[in-house]
């Protein structure tokens, strides 16, 4: 029984949709543990990891230890692990980064998955005893798959480029402040060599009030670090004090503050939102791939 998952409208699934985008369905299982493996797919992958870890728990059965249980709780959001008495979360496998999904036809109680680790990014197999019902989990996670897939459209995915495009645009914009910053200092370099050759070409010994030299729009240049003119007004009244701008503040070429996207405000997206909407496009795109096969090939007994 092989079912390569396809994401097809019209396949029949086990739950409704609002049991896993608004809740969770849960499972019991015993946990054999999880080996890494080094393809994100394949049946002869998960029989090997299938092998290890159920010759290792009977080497732990036999000093004594039993198999632990959890519970399984699968969403839109992920398949998470968690202690059925404490409810402590062990594992939090997220659905884009879950890219195969096997029960055993024979058995009907061992199931595993192959999911990318957030912090190693290695695959990791993770393996599981259930009462007789592996095949319905391994259906629930690939309906939570095709619902967070078809969430994932709706919300940013259909964004991605525009995302990109919109990143590519503010780093032009930086760019230009750049230019323009530097044509500033450029502007300002020649108008102080200015004023230093009228300061040579005067006759000697005659002082006269200098004015602020002014640009070809009769403005006195701004200039950030000069201090304050203490110049009267002509009513013989100090003009009030200009207000100091933080320099933390970025501006743009217009005076403000450049948009971003990523940082809009609290409720908005995060500031690794591309990395995070190009993550989950990459695993989404990969697929998930459910398949019966047969695990039960060694002598050992299954039951652990």
């Amino acid at each position: 029984m092989n079912r390569a998952f396809s994401r097809k409208k019209d396949k029949t699934w086990m739950h409704t949709p609002e049991a896993l985008s608004k809740h969770y369905i849960p499972y019991s299982a015993k946990f054999l543990g999880s080996t890494e493996v080094e393809q994100p797919k394949g049946t002869e992958v998960v029989r090997d990891a299938v092998r290890k870890l159920k010759f290792a728990r009977h080497i732990k059965k036999s000093e004594g230890q039993k198999t632990p249980k959890v519970e399984l709780q699968i969403s839109i959001y992920g398949v998470k692990i968690l202690d059925p008495k404490t409810k402590e979360v062990l594992h939090n496998c997220q659905l884009h980064r879950i890219s195969f999904c096997a029960d055993d036809k024979t058995d009907k109680r061992i199931f595993t998955f192959i999911c990318k680790d957030s912090e190693s990014n290695k695959h990791l197999c993770y393996v599981f005893d259930s009462e007789k019902c592996a095949e319905e989990i391994t259906l629930t996670i690939g309906q939570a798959f095709d619902l967070a897939y078809r969430k994932f459209l709706e919300s940013g995915g259909k964004d991605v480029e525009t995302r990109k495009q919109i990143a590519g645009l503010q780093k032009r914009i930086q760019e230009l402040e750049t230019e323009n910053m530097e044509l500033k200092n450029k502007v300002q370099d020649l108008e102080n060599q200015l004023r230093i050759t009228q300061v040579h070409t005067s006759p000697a010994g005659s002082v006269t009030p200098k004015s602020p030299s002014t640009d070809i729009f009769d403005m006195v240049p701004f200039s950030p670090i000069s201090p304050q003119s203490s110049t009267p007004t002509r009513n013989g009244t100090q003009p009030p004090p200009v207000p100091s701008r933080s320099t933390e503040i970025k501006r743009d070429l217009f005076g403000a503050e450049p948009f971003d996207p990523f940082s809009c405000g609290a409720g908005d997206f995060p500031p690794d939102i591309q990395s995070k909407l190009d993550e989950m496009q990459e695993g989404f795109k990969m697929g998930l791939t459910l398949e019966g096969t047969v695990f039960c090939l060694d002598p050992l007994d299954s039951r652990c």
